[in-house]
């Protein structure tokens, strides 16, 4: 038996009071990068690299000493005879959401404890839940009407935190008056479509993701790879899920951070296949959470796949959308 994604999740639908209303599409954004940590910068240096043909000028801020002067340097010399390569320009915090599109990239040191347990991204959220708070109510303040997006970890629980601080009055009640709904978006499934295609073309039995997988859900847990939405194998798709899920912490057992990977798939080409209106992997909000879909911006808004997907995938979707209403991150 199968069903649509939409009937899933529940559809498309803003809470009350709040608006699914995206911003205008334009042929070209500018955009800013907040902290240029080893996330922001690869990002950057990917958007300087491949986004000349909807991207004006990139705008580069971190607080740290001569951080923003060195990338400028080094971004700006990125060229080549005939290429098209957006301006970098150095911009400050008060200026940070002068822009179309708002990338948030800022993170604060992840304890080694957290590490070792393996609680990396709930630590992340612990820590970067203030920051990016900050961010929501700067947007608030300032009437933002661009594009809230946030890159950091835990993507999809920083960016109900953003949504919901930008829209809370001085007596801390929620009153509508912030970011939209559909204003808000989180790049980190693009990741783990990326190390779901890696695993596939090393086994060949996941092969067939390669034409027709899928990815659902949250950047960590909760994630859901389906190995095929024709010929969906529960028993693989939920292997493949946790060789996806735990990619990052196999390259921590190599004694490096990962941040390659996720900066350029689910930062530079998830964001720039979203301005250009093409199919890709991101969060938005879904009745009520911030759940990762194929979906692609279109002059009536934002479009997510209706995928016809078998009982038994849909019952892993119900699952996860139940859990991301009952965490206690989304109060």
């Amino acid at each position: 038996m199968e069903n649509h994604l939409h009937f899933c999740t529940g559809g498309n639908r803003a809470p009350e009071g709040f608006s699914l209303e995206v911003p205008a599409r334009k042929t070209q954004y500018r955009v800013h990068i907040l902290a240029l940590g080893d996330v922001g910068s690869t990002l950057a240096t990917g958007l300087r690299l491949l986004g000349g043909d909807v991207i004006s000028t990139l705008g580069i801020c971190d607080v740290r000493e001569g951080v923003p002067q060195r990338w400028e340097f080094e971004l700006n010399q990125i060229s080549a005879p005939g290429g098209r390569f957006p301006q970098v320009e150095i911009v400050d915090t008060d200026h940070i959401l002068d822009c179309d599109v708002f990338l948030f990239c800022a993170s604060r040191f992840v304890p080694d404890t957290a590490v070792k347990t393996g609680d990396v991204r709930m630590a992340q959220y612990e820590l970067n839940r203030p920051l990016v708070a900050g961010y929501g109510r700067m947007a608030r303040e300032k009437g933002f009407r661009g594009m809230f997006c946030v890159v950091s970890d835990p993507v999809d629980h920083l960016c109900r935190a953003a949504l919901l601080e930008s829209n809370r009055n001085e007596a801390g009640e929620l009153d509508c008056r912030g970011l939209s709904a559909g204003q808000v978006r989180g790049f980190g499934l693009g990741v783990m479509n990326a190390r779901a295609m890696y695993y596939a073309r090393r086994d060949p039995r996941f092969a067939s993701y390669l034409t027709e997988g899928r990815a659902f859900g949250p950047h960590g847990e909760g994630l859901i790879i389906a190995n095929s939405i024709r010929r969906y194998d529960d028993a693989l798709s939920r292997e493949l899920t946790e060789l996806t899920k735990n990619a990052n912490l196999e390259m921590r057992g190599l004694g490096y951070k990962p941040y390659v990977a996720p900066a350029l798939s689910s930062g530079a080409l998830s964001l720039l296949a979203c301005l250009r209106g093409e199919w890709q992997y991101s969060s938005v909000y879904l009745d009520g959470v911030f759940f990762g879909v194929r979906n692609r911006l279109t002059e009536a808004g934002c479009e997510v796949e209706e995928a016809a997907v078998p009982k038994e995938l849909e019952e892993r979707i119900r699952e996860t959308v139940a859990m991301l209403r009952e965490s206690a991150t989304f109060s």
